[in-house]
């Protein structure tokens, strides 16, 4: 008996290929016999018809070369026929983006080495802080991976050793790999880094890789669908041109060499997002007589290797120009995402691949055709998530990986006598730890997904591992988390049935304030300062990116501080969106009390009432708790010293979630007025202070 074959994934893709192509050939036959086109010229209409059919709207050019790769003593080009990317063979810098017929994409001012490269900042072990040694990955070994018609990837590899620690190198062994694929409009990038347990203990607080565009040809940049504008020169920024804010990476452009831009405030923490809508950011150039316009996007399929879960927040693109993949930071959740890697600990970790993609259009509304284009070309890498091409071992395939699925339900009695299907509820998995440590886990791997409408949810593609299941429900306060280590393996496919999430609950709710959702966004955005605005966000619904909404708080309350009347106030008219510190005349700061004024219509008498405090970022404050006494020393809770978030700096309307939950006892409040004091003490400076998320005031269980 004779066996068949099983076709390949590849053979069945040609001959899909092959019968899309009869089927416009007999598509084509149909129209040249209804035009009357015969021989030679029938053969030449279908070879244009079918070229036409073919073209992409917004993508760029498609070739059949196939992948080649040039060297020489000083650089290694990879080719495809629509690109060209120039590494230097020192280094493994890119060096240089051939085009669409422009010789160069990246900026051609800039040293060779500060084009295309991937950074890193770290410090010895016993050292504090987000800040440390910068270092630019530098490629001491470079090599030849797999080189075929259909792909090419190469590798630069710096390789650590004893000798190194008089450089000022990171203890890493770090391998940057680069592919290439055949008829692609871009580059895959990814890295392995790798730390040896005999070596030293040492902290990283980023890992990023940068593209420095050339000024000259790229100036619209767009990073979400509503986030899309013109952007000033890195000339607008500088002391000539620019006066320089508080925080410094703030400028005020004074003097902009487009005068459109006189009297904006750039900064780029403006263009800040959350991981898990990072997907597709970057650039298009102005289109001239000589080129048609072309953008240059950054495309991050998955946020599975990037630090700190789906609610980081992270850099994207900014006025350079300059696009960003940042892997690990510090940014809005401070030294509390520092990775810190010990001695005698083994870390190895894949960074990517991420994809830049090329696309060029010659069409009237080219932004949102090129947009829009990028925005396909994501949706296709991630719907190609996990690739099957990266040649590292590290890098796990389909095959390698398993999945989770179940059900999440909310159990909350005084809410429900029967369980509350998790909708929205937004449930992965991430290394073992505490519930809520994803947000600071910055070692491993976080899958991510969010439930249905049934509470129902399915994680796939998850790396062979331990875990903890961790969860979040909008409109719930605090983290689920399971006390089981799921143990992922290839192939796995794990159910976990259904798990049931019971949030902090002692009482009935007598009042509350917010959304419990982890941003601030809810509450009263004021509008900006006239002499600091970004047009961008003028009736926007980020209007909280504006620079210097900190200040508008003492201009609101000059005096005195925000009182706020339950079953009175509005919170989204009346709760300012961050307690922070008010400057006096004489230029110093001062910690601010709020009060929470509430009627209470009789007390229970030697009952415990619970006070729910979820914050969504905090940035070097104490938050004390007073109740119908504003003197009361000591406070009858205060939270210490907390947070480095730095989130109203930098324009995020959260940080890191914490929640605390107070008893109140019974012989601290009275029959009708009560008044709740909120004090954040400290004001060494105008960014010391605290986003709520959400407060509650719940009764003893038999409240009534």
């Amino acid at each position: 008996m004779t066996m068949r074959r099983k076709h390949t994934k590849k053979e069945e893709e040609e001959e899909e290929e092959e019968e899309e192509c009869e089927e416009e050939i007999t598509a084509c036959s149909m129209v040249a016999s209804e035009v009357q086109i015969e021989g030679g010229q029938y053969c030449f209409f279908v070879f244009v018809l079918l070229l036409v059919r073919s073209l992409p709207s917004a993508a760029g050019s498609m070739s059949s070369q196939a992948v080649k790769l040039r060297a020489d003593d000083n650089y290694v080009v990879m080719d495809n026929g629509i690109l060209e990317v120039y590494f230097s063979k020192k280094g493994g810098f890119i060096t240089a983006i051939q085009y669409n017929g422009v010789d160069n994409l990246l900026e051609v001012l800039n040293e060779a080495d500060d084009r295309g490269y991937w950074d890193i900042v770290w410090n010895e072990a016993d050292s504090t802080g987000t800040t440390g040694i910068y270092e630019r990955v530098m490629g001491t070994s470079y090599e030849v991976i797999v080189q075929n018609d259909e792909k090419l990837e190469i590798s630069f590899t710096k390789t650590w050793d004893r000798s190194s620690m008089e450089e000022k190198q990171s203890p890493l062994n770090i391998d940057i790999r680069y592919v290439m694929l055949r008829n692609s409009s871009g580059l895959y990038c990814y890295s392995i880094f790798e730390h040896r347990k005999e070596w030293p203990a040492f902290n990283v607080p980023q890992i990023r890789m940068v593209f420095k565009l050339r000024k000259d040809k790229f100036n619209y940049m767009a990073i979400a669908d509503n986030k899309q504008r013109l952007m000033a020169l890195p000339d607008d920024r500088l002391p000539t041109r620019g006066r320089t804010l508080v925080p410094p990476e703030a400028v005020l452009l004074v003097d902009p060499i487009e005068p459109q831009f006189k009297g904006e405030v750039d900064d780029k923490y403006q263009y800040s997002s959350n991981n898990k809508d990072i997907k597709v950011h970057g650039w298009i150039s102005s289109k001239s007589e000589t080129n048609p316009a072309m953008g240059f996007w950054v495309i991050i399929p998955t946020n599975e290797f990037q630090s700190g879960g789906p609610l980081k927040q992270n850099l994207t693109s900014h006025v350079g120009p300059i696009s960003l993949a940042m892997f690990l930071s510090s940014h809005y959740a401070g030294e509390d995402v520092v990775m810190r890697v010990q001695r005698n600990e083994s870390w190895k970790k894949v960074f990517g691949p991420i994809f830049v993609y090329l696309n060029t259009s010659s069409e009237n509304q080219l932004q949102p055709s090129l947009w829009n284009d990028a925005k396909d070309q994501m949706s296709k890498q991630v719907q190609s998530w996990p690739y099957d091409f990266p040649a590292s071992g590290d890098f796990h395939k389909s095959h390698q990986r398993g999945s989770v699925y179940g059900t999440l339900k909310v159990q909350d009695r005084f809410i429900s006598d029967h369980h509350i299907l998790a909708e929205g509820a937004y449930i992965g998995l991430a290394p073992p730890g505490e519930p809520g440590s994803w947000q600071t886990e910055c070692k491993g791997y976080q899958f991510w997904t969010q439930t249905n409408k049934r509470g129902f949810f399915s994680i796939n593609n998850i790396h062979s591992g331990n875990y903890n299941l961790y969860a979040w429900i909008p409109g719930f306060i605090g983290d689920y988390c399971n006390n089981v280590v799921l143990t992922i393996k290839p192939g796995s496919k794990v159910n976990v049935g259904e798990i049931v999430y019971e949030p902090p609950r002692n009482g009935p709710t007598l009042w509350e304030i917010g959304i419990p959702d982890r941003s601030a966004a809810e509450f009263y955005v004021p509008d900006p300062n006239p002499n600091y605005i970004n047009t961008l966000y003028l009736n926007h619904p980020d209007r909280f990116r504006q620079h210097g909404l900190w200040e508008r708080y003492a201009d609101l309350y000059p005096n005195e501080d925000l009182i706020y009347t339950v079953g009175h106030s509005d919170y989204r008219k009346h709760w300012f969106f961050a307690h922070v510190t008010r400057k006096r005349d004489d230029g110093t700061y001062h910690g601010t009390t709020w009060q929470i004024k509430f009627k209470l219509h009789n007390v229970q008498k030697n009952g415990t009432y619970k006070l729910r405090l979820a914050l969504a970022a905090v940035n070097f404050s104490e938050l004390q708790v007073r109740v119908n006494n504003p003197k009361e020393d000591p406070p009858m809770f205060t939270s210490g010293l907390i947070g480095k978030d730095n989130a109203i700096a930098r324009h995020g309307i959260h940080g890191l979630y914490r929640l605390y939950n107070i008893d109140l006892s019974s012989h601290l409040l009275v029959k009708d007025d009560n008044i709740i004091y909120l004090t954040q003490t400290i004001a060494n400076g105008p960014f010391q202070g605290i986003m709520y998320d959400y407060i509650r005031l719940e009764g003893p269980p038999s409240h009534k």
